[in-house]
């Protein structure tokens, strides 16, 4: 018999990897051995895209060739472009992501090629259309015509753009660029695991992402973010917060944004995205949420000692930067493909198929009892 793992695989190591990795402890988030604390406010998101399909930063002109060749691939493919209207109508935007990235297999230009080369031209591919994707449904379900993707513009900037019309400031740009590095990875987390175990069957890169996708989409692994704001919006006044909270942890309701798996201290992540609601809040200057925020963390941390997590600020960030709140989960999917994609490949790279144990806890062996006597 197999010797018994964690509940849920907790300890259990499921494959190596030189993507990315954290030390829960301590609270550090490492990108192929570089701190996030030095890339959030360094590199750009096609710089992380970069070391994480690669290993390594880009020099100048390999950074250029990334962003061309991402810049280059927006648009999505014209089964996903008729698609996406039934879609808008009739389903929600994670759904929709889920739907739209495993329709494009089917006329992606490097077609069931699953050679290295190919694999890593997919992966470029679908990052760059991720975004492309939750814009354009909004705009549809909306009622409104479609912006196409500006190819002299940063993938972050380029998605405010297309999201809202209008070219972002350079601030706020900088701090959704920002976003998609922090978002970027994360180890094994669900997500990640599943695109893995997809991968490890050989499926295509396609596949595996779907599989992502769609476990992302599930409550206990996306959506936090979401659900901050809505209680952000229910809270609506500062002199309400420790109230809220309070009742809400007597009625032995859980508080979403707070506590992490791996991390015992404080999520490396939300000290950046407490920054940046800090700005955008003195930006735009309406800090109701922010300040909400803060007293939300401050009775959190006294009464439970639960230290904030990715989640928790990036609700106010996203809201600041006129994000509608049920695309900030689709959102997070568009910075994480670009782990997703690496780990994927780097699955392909050195496959065995991923099948582990489990522990029986039905009855004993027992006598076939026919029809008639049962």
């Amino acid at each position: 018999m197999a010797s018994k793992a964690g509940k849920g695989l907790e300890g259990v190591v499921a494959a190596e990897t030189a993507v990315s990795d954290i030390d829960g402890l301590q609270g550090i988030l490492f990108y192929v051995g570089y701190d996030i604390h030095d890339l959030a406010p360094n590199a750009s998101f096609e710089e992380v895209t970069y070391l994480l399909h690669n290993l390594e930063l880009p020099n100048a002109s390999q950074l250029d060739e990334i962003s061309q060749e991402l810049a280059s691939d927006r648009e999505p493919n014209d089964l996903v472009i008729e698609l996406l209207p039934r879609l808008a109508t009739d389903s929600s935007p994670m759904s929709m992501l889920r739907t739209a990235v495993s329709a494009a297999s089917v006329q992606d230009p490097d077609g069931w090629d699953m050679g290295a080369e190919a694999n890593y031209r997919k992966a470029m591919r679908l990052i760059a259309f991720f975004p492309t994707l939750v814009a354009y449904f909004d705009h549809i379900r909306n009622g409104r015509d479609t912006i196409p993707p500006d190819a002299s513009l940063s993938q972050a900037a380029n998605f405010l753009y297309m999201l809202k019309g209008d070219k972002a400031d350079d601030e706020s740009a900088r701090i959704f660029d920002m976003c998609l590095v922090l978002h970027a990875d994360h180890t094994m987390n669900a997500s990640t695991f599943a695109a893995r175990v997809c991968a490890a069957t050989l499926s295509d890169i396609h596949s595996a992402i779907t599989a992502g996708i769609a476990a992302l989409k599930g409550p206990l692994h996306g959506g936090a973010n979401e659900a901050v704001m809505k209680m952000l919006e229910e809270i609506k006044e500062p002199s309400k917060a420790g109230d809220y909270i309070k009742q809400r942890l007597a009625n032995k309701d859980k508080i979403m944004g707070f506590g992490h798996r791996v991390y015992k201290t404080e999520d490396p992540r939300a000290t950046h995205l407490r920054r940046m609601a800090k700005e955008l809040a003195e930006k735009t200057g309406d800090g109701t949420n922010y300040e909400i925020s803060e007293i939300i963390e401050k009775t959190v941390m006294d009464e439970k000692g639960l230290y904030p997590n990715v989640d928790f600020y990036a609700a106010s960030v996203y809201g600041y930067l006129g994000i509608p709140t049920d695309l900030f989960t689709p959102i997070f999917a568009c910075s994480r493909v670009a782990g997703w994609t690496a780990h994927v490949r780097e699955q392909y790279a050195d496959n065995r198929l991923i099948r582990p144990d489990s522990e029986y806890v039905g009855p004993d062996p027992r006598p076939w009892v026919s029809l008639n006597d049962r």
